[in-house]
């Protein structure tokens, strides 16, 4: 007679920690950047916010400002080294990056690192058409089945935007799970032996944090269509073109300049400082801070930010 044996179940916290300095979005990591922050939750915390709020600032020296729960990864094949299975329960957290961490192997990164194609600020990367277009269709085409490389097709299609159909920069999940699933990212070797020999551009992580890190920007670009949470990543004073190039920055795309500042000034989300910019070249440009009322009123009513795409 056999014992069955249960294997214990551990809950992690994983935060996605994002800031934007000078025009990039940037992402904190850790383990010389293969990694997010994260750390087991401990029964002493009040709750899970709370746990992370400690963990992160206790190991980053990095204090956190809005906060909120992004999905808990409970999936049955996550285990750590000791075979014990594991599930993480993420954070997206907005913050300012300030230097240093001063901490070993901590540190921020540009997320484009990770996702290069989802970078569309100067147009489609050259990436998409010369190397995940082909390989994407070479593996629409590798099924003997007519229905399955259909479905194979549309899914290519919606995801990336081919075939006519319009990108969508809040897919950032569903364009890295269909490459994963085509064995172009590295972290799919792990499970299909023989995938991912030649993977994309794009740095990979350990364990499935480049998941995480997916749905956090993901989150974060359907957020800042209807809530004024970039704000929380900006200076106390800023020019109305660093605002825009914040946007842009973690939307992945351009957007119309006069599109965006008529919809700024028609929401009145900021107001005038009276001073101006200093440091920079030609006509000095006015400073604009957030009106704390109206943040205070579009975060029970919503708020939308210009992203129609600019022409």
């Amino acid at each position: 007679m056999t014992e069955s044996v249960e294997r214990s179940v551990h809950a992690e916290l994983v935060a996605v920690l994002v800031a934007v300095t000078n025009g990039e979005p940037r992402v904190l990591t850790t383990d010389d950047a293969r990694a997010l922050p994260a750390g087991p939750f401990e029964l002493s915390h009040r709750s899970l916010q709370a746990g992370l709020r400690a963990w992160v600032e206790t190991q980053t020296h990095h204090p956190l400002g809005y906060v909120e729960q992004l999905y808990t990864f409970a999936d049955g094949d996550r285990s750590d080294e000791s075979g014990g299975r594991v599930m993480s329960v993420s954070y997206l957290g907005l913050t300012r990056e300030a230097g240093e961490t001063g901490v070993a192997q901590v540190g921020w990164q540009d997320w484009y690192r990770y996702f290069p194609w989802e970078d569309r600020r100067m147009g489609t990367p050259a990436l998409v058409d010369e190397q995940i277009v082909p390989r994407l269709q070479a593996w629409c085409d590798d099924t003997p089945d007519a229905a399955a490389r259909s479905r194979r097709r549309q899914r290519a299609a919606i995801t990336f935007g081919l075939e006519g159909a319009a990108w969508n920069e809040d897919m950032v999940l569903q364009r890295y799970e269909l490459l994963f699933e085509a064995g172009l990212v590295p972290e799919a070797a792990r499970r299909q032996p023989g995938a991912a020999l030649a993977a994309l551009p794009g740095e990979p992580m350990r364990h499935d944090h480049r998941r995480i890190l997916a749905t956090g920007i993901a989150r974060l670009r359907a957020k800042i269509k209807y809530r004024p949470v970039v704000f929380e990543l900006m200076p106390a004073q800023f020019t109305l073109l660093q605002l825009q190039l914040a946007v842009e920055a973690l939307a992945g795309r351009g957007l119309h300049k006069q599109n965006f500042r008529r919809l700024i000034e028609q929401q009145a989300l900021v107001e005038e400082t009276g001073d101006m910019a200093t440091g920079t070249t030609g006509r000095p440009a006015k400073l604009f801070r957030f009106r704390r009322d109206v943040l205070l009123e579009r975060a029970i009513a919503g708020s939308k930010l210009p992203l129609s795409r600019g022409l």
